[in-house]
């Protein structure tokens, strides 16, 4: 974890006479002398965080490194206390998070060979909503002895989902006081947002709740970090924190109405100001930059959250483009030139994606984990020895097997609601299924049913868009599922019936952090004045379109309308059966 891609190049000597120690010596001296200019993007994943080295000048990506978390996702048990967690708990460890900055940012500059001033900014991008309780100064709640062995001084990781019961009534309280926030949120607040999991620490540990000077953002808490300055971003505050740019967070009397002991969360424990993207957060701290290898002077670009940046990483700056930013879960975010209602969004801000546009977000909260659930866990021992006798890992072999299928061929239909529904539906409590088994069912046709279950959830999505007045002209694609999987791009193509572009980089976080990084450095650092200019000159596309083919359209047309008959009956609560058996699950479990 953390090592560098290859060893150090471009010293005196032999290393200098291989392509990687010319290009290395290259970045070193630049074109007749004149040095490149490069910035850091860290893109902070569910497991790990990954970390880019650009070349401000063209996009190139010099240098990669991961490290990744040494506590992963905590689900279980606490570390070192061993104290057991509830069902639905997804919490982390903010040391891991530095750990990150220690590792990949000296390893990114032994593999290129650039020198410390020729870095002149960094930026990050976060999973979200990711928060935690601090003090005063920044100090984490679960470094306190005292408060360790309680989880809800920990992360509270994006996919904690324990809060549903909060999000529960405070959608219920916010529908009867008419609310007018509501509506920039698809009409529910998500269990993984910002406010419901503030309000289950009070409820289930006012001692924290008491303790903590600050409740703030994983992505400002480690800006906060590198610069010394508590500046919040305004993405994460619009998605996730019901806040505006023009009316900011609801009246104190609405927080009252959750708790009287909230009436003044935001005063006492946030803040009401916010930073765009792309503004300088302030620069390294001296200690900071020596442990990193940087210079003090080196830019910090404000926190955002990864899905957004990816946006113009993808090359997208005009409206009416889907960016579907795929891994572990699909975030979904759209342009457009208006404020309308969409059913289910997880939210529309004003300048939230790309300033003078208004930028919708919403989402699938189980697309890559779910493929992960059948390969861990259904894939028989006859697949196993055949992916080892061949030498290929079971993904692909799982891949080529389903694509031999033919639209329908399987069967099945599923529901991806592995981890629950975030668009449209807005429902942690929802769980997945399948129809259609029987004694002929093999392991591809499902797994060919779970690729096909996440394209009509994405189709549910353009759906609702296309419904609420907003086109949806073409999808573009990053993340680390169109890089692995032509297969379900391909199947994307054909139940939309859209044409889907994807982005050149297999870090398009990363490089969208990096970019507005050499926002947040401005052009008399070598940066660029605003993002346009930036995407212009640092994105690019794949060469690879998928097209839809329109005789699986035509199949899948069929076969959507029947995913949307069971996607109403189970998720709109004619039949809750779902609910049911989770709630017989966590009573078993005590």
């Amino acid at each position: 974890a953390g090592k560098p891609v290859g060893g150090p190049v471009g010293r005196r000597g032999r290393g200098d006479r291989t392509r990687a120690g010319r290009a290395a010596r290259e970045r070193r001296l630049g074109v007749r002398g004149m040095r490149p200019r490069y910035t850091i993007g860290i893109d902070f994943g569910t497991l790990s965080g990954r970390a880019v080295l650009v070349d401000v000048a063209t996009g190139e990506e010099v240098a990669t490194a991961v490290h990744e978390y040494e506590h992963g996702v905590i689900d279980e048990r606490l570390p070192e206390s061993g104290v057991e967690l509830p069902p639905d708990f997804a919490l982390q460890d903010p040391d891991d998070y530095l750990r990150v900055f220690e590792t990949t940012i000296p390893a990114l500059l032994r593999e290129s060979g650039v020198r410390p001033e020729q870095v002149i900014g960094i930026g990050i991008d976060f999973t979200s909503c990711t928060m935690l309780p601090t003090y005063r100064d920044g100090e984490p709640l679960c470094r306190d002895p005292k408060f360790r062995p309680n989880p809800h001084a920990w992360v509270k990781l994006w996919k904690h989902h324990a809060a549903q019961p909060e999000a529960n009534r405070l959608n219920e309280i916010a529908r009867r006081r008419g609310e007018r926030f509501l509506e920039r949120y698809g009409g529910k607040i998500s269990s993984e947002w910002f406010f419901p999991k503030v309000w289950e620490i009070l409820n289930k540990a006012p001692e924290v709740y008491e303790a903590a000077d600050r409740l703030l953002e994983a992505a400002d808490w480690v800006v906060w970090q590198l610069t010394g300055a508590e500046r919040r971003n305004a993405c994460t505050a619009g998605y996730k924190a019901l806040w505006d740019k023009r009316s900011g967070f609801p009246d104190p009397d609405f927080f009252a109405a959750l708790d009287p002991r909230l009436a003044r969360v935001v005063d006492e424990k946030m803040t009401r100001t916010f930073f765009p993207a792309g503004t300088r957060a302030g620069t390294l701290q001296p200690a900071v930059a020596d442990r990193l290898g940087l210079r003090p002077e080196t830019a910090v670009a404000v926190g955002n959250v990864d899905a957004h940046v990816s946006v113009p990483a993808a090359t997208v700056t005009e409206p009416y483009r889907m960016v579907m930013v795929m891994g572990t879960s699909i975030c979904h975010m759209l342009l457009g030139t208006e404020m309308k209602p969409i059913e289910g969004i997880c939210g529309v801000v004003e300048d939230g994606i790309l300033p003078g546009y208004y930028g919708y977000e919403a989402g699938q909260a189980a697309v890559g984990d779910m493929f992960g659930w059948f390969v861990e866990n259904a894939v028989p021992a006859s697949y196993v020895a055949e992916a080892e006798r061949r030498g290929v890992d079971l993904y692909r072999l799982m891949e080529e097997k389903a694509a031999r299928l033919r639209p329908g061929e399987s069967g099945l239909l599923a529901l991806d609601w592995w981890n629950g529904n975030r668009s449209v539906l807005v429902d942690a409590d929802l769980s997945g299924l399948i129809v259609g088994y029987g004694l002929h069912t093999r392991p591809e046709d499902i797994y060919r049913a779970l690729l096909e279950a996440a394209a009509f959830g994405t189709a549910v999505i353009v759906r609702a868009f296309e419904q609420g007045g907003i086109p949806v002209e073409a999808l573009y694609a990053c993340g680390g599922l169109p890089q692995r999987s032509p297969l379900l791009m391909q199947i994307f193509a054909d139940v939309t019936g859209k044409d889907i572009y994807v982005a050149a980089s297999g870090q398009a976080p990363a490089l969208g952090s990096a970019m507005f990084a050499a926002v947040a450095a401005g052009p008399e650092a070598g940066g660029y004045a605003d993002i346009r200019a930036a995407a212009a000159r640092m994105a690019r596309l794949h060469e690879t379109v998928y097209r839809p083919r329109p005789e699986h359209h035509r199949v899948y047309r069929e076969l959507f309308g029947e995913y949307l008959r069971l996607h109403d009956y189970f998720g709109r609560g004619s039949g809750d059966v779902m609910k049911r058996l989770r709630g017989w699950r966590s009573a078993a479990r005590g």
